[in-house]
């Protein structure tokens, strides 16, 4: 499956959560929910995952963790603010030069409607 694809099934799969609960939760909450949509849907995820960082000589067993990540291809930032600015863009970017990975969406769920709160992120590489 090509990220465009996965990524298709990941939206679906958030505004399946979106509609069922609405704004105003917790990102946590939101997390858990999507991450079982996401395996329901039979796509290969894994949440909260720990990726090493190196730094020169430096090498830290848990340098981030990533929200979820979907088929090792995609990555999913979730948050549950206001309102998304430039930081959270550069956190997205920031994972998906560390891990290698080409695209990286970026979720608010705190809107009314979750597609307006959808950021897509892909990395140059």
């Amino acid at each position: 499956m090509t990220e465009n694809e996965i990524s298709e099934k990941i939206i679906g799969c958030a505004i399946e959560v979106h509609k069922s609960l609405g704004p105003g939760l917790l990102e946590s909450v939101y997390t858990e929910c999507l991450f079982y949509e996401l395996l329901k849907a039979g796509l290969y995820a894994e949440k909260q995952k720990p990726l090493p960082l190196v730094y020169k000589e430096v090498k830290l067993d848990i340098g981030y963790r990533i929200d979820i990540i979907v088929e090792n291809k995609v990555i999913i930032e979730l948050k549950s603010v206001e309102a998304l600015n430039d930081i959270h863009t550069a956190q997205v970017l920031t994972y998906l030069k560390l891990s290698g990975c080409k695209l990286g969406l970026l979720m608010n769920f705190n809107v009314l409607r979750v597609v307006d709160g959808l950021k897509r992120l892909v990395n140059k590489l």
